[in-house]
């Protein structure tokens, strides 16, 4: 039997996580809208908050939708579906996988069609993103103790210290887009896109402070998102030829 990423297998499996998923939202949603009658809350307000989040809820769709369409090029559907929709986020499984494809001698260029490399990388983007579940109840607690204990000490060193782990984080990320500078004007694509998604964030905060949209404020992250991937999918062609 040829292996395929995009296999009924694969797509059953997928069905039946994000049934799952759906099914668990759900009961929460009950659970939650019933135990707000009991405390007397109004009803009309109750439907309200649950419209307004269902609304709010469009904007990270947009993120979980780009993932998948950036991932299923060689991923196929069936799995960037699952990754996506339950735990996995686009900044780190992009990266995940292509370590395992670099570790494998592969570019992920096209849809993988050896079940052994299928397997590698679904298992290292799976593994790698478990200790984000593990970690925090066990260790948070004690983090955020150390991190306000700091900021209680030193407010100034507090801030300075927080900004720091924040610009850490960031810096890993910015990496990859500097890995392939040295590449030709192809290597630049990154940059240019990294550069676009930073301007249309600020348009968007700029909009936001000065005119006051608030409801911009949920929005902004998949908009820069989006414009950046459109951009992407301008100059690509334009720079590569």
């Amino acid at each position: 039997m040829e292996f395929s990423v995009n296999s009924p297998f694969l797509y059953a499996v997928a069905a039946i996580v994000i049934i799952f998923v759906l099914a668990q939202s759900v009961f929460f949603l009950v659970r939650a809208y019933r135990r707000g009658k009991e405390l007397g809350m109004d009803a009309k307000k109750l439907r309200k908050v649950v419209f307004s989040t269902s609304i709010f809820t469009i904007a990270p769709a947009i993120s979980i939708l780009l993932g998948v369409v950036s991932l299923s090029k060689f991923l196929g559907i069936p799995f960037p579906w699952i990754r996506m929709s339950v735990i996995g986020a686009l900044t780190y499984e992009v990266p995940a996988a292509k370590s395992a494809a670099d570790a494998l001698g592969i570019a992920l260029e096209n849809t993988i069609t050896d079940p052994k490399v299928f397997t590698t990388v679904a298992w290292v983007m799976t593994l790698g993103i478990i200790p984000s579940i593990i970690l925090p109840p066990i260790l948070m607690k004690k983090i955020k103790g150390g991190m306000l204990k700091i900021k209680n000490k030193d407010q100034k060193w507090g801030d300075i210290f927080m900004t720091s782990l924040f610009l850490g984080m960031i810096s890993a990320f910015l990496g990859v887009v500097f890995a392939d500078l040295r590449g030709g004007i192809a290597g630049f694509i990154p940059l240019f896109v990294l550069l676009v998604s930073a301007a249309l964030m600020g348009v968007c905060g700029l909009l936001i402070k000065k005119l006051g949209w608030k409801w911009l404020e949920t929005y902004a992250i998949s908009i820069s998102m989006v414009g950046a991937l459109a951009f992407a999918v301008f100059i690509t062609p334009v720079i590569v030829g």
